[in-house]
């Protein structure tokens, strides 16, 4: 999530908008290099071998997990100069890819001067002490949006030389004990079986597997309501337009707890639920369907607190009425922490409502 808010704030400062787009899992998008494909799998000695692989250092040659062979891309026929328009530049790895943003950034301050590069408004940064990551920093200069670049990259796959402590020497951590453990107990599995499984096959994905208990299927279709009004709260965040202090930390507050309070606990709950009849001894995983692309970010500033609290409302309604069911008893608190996230966002929304129509109040100009 730092390196989210972070990325977020170089968009930020250069005019852009907070992005939170992307295909559906499995990702076999030519948006990516060929040899960057992305899965849901089980966590186990694939997981972790595919993890390694997406936060390997620059330089170290690595393979990918089994089942992840580079997708085989079509190359344009024809090549010409500088064109008008962005086209998706070949990467490696995390850091290729930040380096490359980083030169990108420098080439452009060279060419119209960084006042020119830097237009966003700095009031837009994300610097709130409600996530309480002293890393986030404001970007506003070439130095800071360096500085931002080196804690995602160095945080990601280590400093030069250095990768200990990084996300790419947890997981190599991770993975020596679980080899460990499973050696000394060949028995010994990690994580309960589970297989990504749909709702409903979004339309950009091909095959997949489809849940068939209806019970099962309710409680995976609140996980991806929950994942959307998430990505929802985030976006309006970001946007960091119109609201007070107060509201841009009832923003980020309930982002923190939507995925704290109720999705970290919801996880359990359905990673223990069967998938179906076809698919016996199978649990579904979540599968964070993306429904609508664009449908994150919500620019107009009543409209996106009106519309967080009629979503967080109706999955609190739902999750109490999944709650009533036999062994989904678990969802009973995260009912009562939906409730008590929709009265924040409703109470501001009036106040924000209200603080709208006083600006936007004509006065009566008829004479007396």
């Amino acid at each position: 999530m730092l390196h989210l808010a972070l990325a977020t704030n170089i968009l930020t400062a250069i005019g852009a908008a907070p992005h939170f787009e992307r295909p559906n899992f499995p990702i076999l998008s030519r948006w990516y290099p060929p040899g960057v494909q992305i899965a849901l799998v089980p966590f186990g000695e694939r997981a972790l071998r595919h993890f390694i692989y997406l936060e390997r250092p620059e330089g170290m040659a690595l393979d990918d997990a089994a089942g992840f062979a580079a997708a085989r891309h079509a190359q344009p026929l024809t090549a010409a100069g500088a064109g008008l328009v962005a086209v998706p530049e070949q990467w490696q790895t995390v850091g290729h890819l930040y380096r490359g943003i980083e030169a990108g950034l420098a080439s452009l301050c060279a060419r119209y001067g960084e006042d020119a590069v830097f237009i966003g408004p700095a009031r837009a940064q994300a610097v709130t002490d409600i996530f309480e990551w002293p890393e986030l920093l404001a970007v506003t200069d070439l130095a800071s949006a360096r500085q931002a670049i080196e804690t995602i990259v160095e945080q990601g796959e280590g400093a030069r030389g250095d990768w200990i402590k990084s996300h790419f020497g947890t997981f190599v951590g991770i993975l020596e004990d679980l080899l460990a453990e499973q050696a000394a107990d060949p028995a010994f599995t990690p994580a309960r079986p589970v297989e990504p499984a749909f709702v409903r096959l979004p339309p950009d994905v091909q095959a997949g597997t489809v849940i068939e208990d209806p019970a099962t299927a309710q409680v995976a279709d609140l996980a991806n309501g929950l994942y959307e009004v998430t990505l929802q709260v985030l976006s309006r965040y970001y946007i960091h337009h119109g609201e007070t202090a107060a509201e841009l930390n009832t923003l980020a507050r309930t982002a923190k707890h939507l995925m704290n309070w109720v999705m970290r606990d919801l996880g359990p709950v359905l990673t223990a639920l069967p998938v179906g009849p076809s698919h016996p001894g199978q649990t579904a995983g979540p599968t964070f369907d993306i429904a609508r692309p664009a449908i994150f970010l919500l620019p107009h500033q009543d409209a996106a607190w009106k519309i967080i609290n009629e979503r967080l409302d109706a999955l609190q309604r739902a999750c109490a009425s999944l709650s009533q069911q036999a062994g989904l008893s678990a969802l009973a608190p995260l009912t009562e922490k939906l409730q008590s996230m929709s009265q924040d966002i409703a109470a501001h929304a009036s106040k924000t409502a209200s603080r709208r129509q006083r600006q936007h109040a004509v006065p009566d100009r008829r004479e007396p």
